[in-house]
């Protein structure tokens, strides 16, 4: 046998034991391992996102327990009958989840975190035995209980449990658990975020803006509570809103923070600022006068004649009148005592042009050129809110300054952080910036304000009896994007509130963008929108008002401790008891929850004394 033919053997033998090799193992995946069950996967340690609170410790966002439907693809017998099966429950294209199921060979995720009510139909088909090698996976998520209540604030977190919007987003890692934490703890817990919110002030406040929205059919109405005293927001209200439950179902523009991410021109409420500014730099003073017969006109050397139109001919007007009737030519003709590299720099110290730097994504610090951009027009136009763009959040942070003798305050919304053992980690207290004007400029600028709530004064609309308020109204026309000049039927209506005038506890704002119908004026439907909400809020925040008996009383109230609910062996009875207590359910290892309406429990499936099983469904129903 010559060599070649040996060489030609040798090579043949091995082909053929390549071959063998080949053919057995495609035996061994095909044929004996579609039995073999899926590998247990390794658990790592759970880890729970800190819940979100208001200030009295009510739950804004908390994290849950939901299932995730997945597929070991070995398993599959039939993965055309499977994702036709699977597809209408999870609201997947039957295709589409074939082609994906056909591309794998191992774990596979369907859908992630799923409905409770998906979840169970899921269910019933693997204990049937219709769905082999599909699984349900618990997965940690987040819930919103208060649903789209503070929805701007909260922001809302995406599959994986990381912040997307909001407080969310800006605080992802202080309420994400610590890499630091123990690696043998079997949970690991992020820390508890408390807002300045009140949750009961947050829906008075966006049950106006709601109301609001709906009837002057607005693109947008925007509700601002602050505590005076210290800088704190105690309502932040954005309609339109949405659910974070369900964000993803929600257009762009409801989940738009407008509060801090829209600038507009804030119209007469800013003639506060001007006014206040003159005053300060010492060129205006409260005597001094102007005449107004219907307009502000002024001509240049260069021949340029500035005209600004008034809402009505005002007559011999100073400082206090010029807020009182909002003139605007007393307004412009006062900003003349000035030049413009004053004016600005003293605007600029109630923090226009400046972000406020709240914790929120995407803020914007309005716009307020500098002064060698200026035109003859512009500081005249500047004094009555226009040819300046604003926040509503700048605006009614500036306003401290007049309830704090003349120190702007850094606005809060995030009160304090404690950790998972209950240690205060951070806590925002009051915290000036800087004087912004002198007390006593901040005194008579409250007392002017005052004056715009008497009878004849634009903010009449808000004055509320027994109390002293001070108000400011304002209606500017948007510029129209076709011609670039101002429209003729858009306008932002608004006004702002502070009361008590002689002791500021609250200051409220309210902004409607483009209102639709007859009325646009901001002492015509912003100013009663102000009076609605004082009305709840007077008596909740204990503001006293004339003639009103006040009672001193310790402010210590002793209430029974209300005991825990455990579920042990057996479901109890779980009949007239609250929902809020009832919340720790939502993340209990071995009950599905499922809540249906507000208020105390009505009745529960099952029924108290049954057995307390794996992955069980209870369903409650409040009342």
């Amino acid at each position: 046998m010559s060599k070649a033919t040996r060489r030609f053997g040798i090579v043949i033998i091995l082909f053929t034991v390549f071959v063998l090799l080949l053919v057995a193992q495609y035996f061994k995946v095909m044929v004996l391992e579609p039995d073999k069950p899926e590998p247990e996967r390794t658990i790592e340690t759970s880890s729970e996102r800190g819940p979100i609170l208001d200030r009295n410790g009510r739950i804004l966002a908390m994290q849950t327990r939901l299932f995730s439907v997945t597929a070991w693809v070995p398993n599959i017998e039939n993965p055309a009958y499977t994702a036709e099966t699977l597809a209408p429950i999870l609201k997947l294209d039957a295709e589409m989840l074939k082609r994906r199921i056909d591309q794998s060979r191992g774990f596979l995720y369907i859908k992630r975190k799923v409905s409770p009510s998906t979840r169970e139909k899921v269910r019933r088909l693997i204990a049937d035995r219709k769905l082999p090698g599909i699984s349900l996976e618990p997965e940690y998520g987040r819930n919103y209980p208060e649903q789209d209540l503070a929805a701007h604030v909260l922001g809302f977190v995406g599959t994986d449990n990381v912040g997307l919007d909001g407080i969310e987003l800006t605080y992802n890692d202080t309420l994400a658990p610590s890499a630091d934490a123990e690696d043998n703890a079997p949970v690991k817990y992020g820390n508890q975020l408390f807002l300045t919110l009140d949750l009961n002030i947050q829906y008075m406040a966006e049950e106006v803006a709601q109301k609001t929205y709906e009837e002057y059919d607005a693109n947008s109405v925007m509700v601002l509570v602050m505590d005076a005293r210290n800088g704190e927001i105690l309502g932040w209200a954005n309609s339109p809103d949405f659910d974070p439950n369900t964000f993803n179902r929600t257009d762009v523009f409801a989940k738009n923070n407008r509060p801090v991410t829209y600038a507009y021109e804030p119209g007469s409420v800013f003639k506060i600022f001007s006014i206040a500014s003159l005053l300060e730099l010492g060129a205006l003073a409260p005597d001094t006068e102007f005449y107004c017969n219907g307009y502000y006109e002024r001509e240049f050397p260069n021949a340029d004649t500035v005209h600004i139109n008034c809402l009505g001919t005002h007559g011999t007007v100073n400082a206090q009148t010029i807020l009182q009737y909002s003139c605007n030519a007393g307004a412009a003709y006062a900003s003349d005592l000035v030049s413009k590299e004053e004016f600005h720099r003293q605007i600029t110290e109630f923090g226009f042009g400046s972000k406020t730097h709240l914790p929120f994504p995407g803020e914007t610090g309005g716009i307020f050129s500098e002064p060698e951009r200026w035109s003859g027009r512009t500081k005249p136009t500047i004094a009555i809110g226009q040819e300046i763009s604003v926040t509503a959040l700048q605006m009614i942070t500036a306003a401290t300054a007049f309830t704090n003798q003349g120190m702007l305050l850094q606005p809060h919304i995030v009160k304090k952080i404690v950790s998972p053992d209950g240690k205060i980690i951070q806590e925002n207290k009051r915290e000036p910036i800087r004087q912004a004007v002198r007390p006593e400029v901040a005194e008579a600028s409250l007392l002017m304000m005052e004056t715009v709530t008497a009878d004849g004064g634009t903010a009449h609309r808000a004055r509320i009896d027994g109390i002293r308020m001070s108000a400011k109204t304002g209606t500017a026309q948007k510029i129209d994007p076709r011609t670039g000049n101002y429209s003729e039927n858009s306008f932002v209506a608004s006004t702002m509130a502070i009361y008590p005038t002689d002791d500021p506890r609250l200051i409220t704002y309210i902004v409607i963008d483009t209102p639709q119908g007859d009325e646009f004026y901001g002492g015509r439907i912003a100013a009663p929108m102000i009076r609605e909400l004082g009305l709840k809020l007077i008596p909740y925040m204990g503001i006293p008002t004339e003639n009103e008996e006040v009672i001193r009383h310790s402010g210590v109230v002793k209430l029974k401790q209300q005991p825990q609910v455990e579920i042990g062996a057996s479901l109890p009875d779980l009949r007239g008891i609250s929902k809020r207590r009832l919340l720790p359910l939502l993340s209990h290892e071995d009950i599905d929850a499922i809540f249906r309406g507000e208020g105390w429990v009505k009745s529960q499936d099952p029924e108290p004394g049954t057995p307390v099983t794996k992955n069980m469904q209870l369903i409650l129903e409040f009342e």
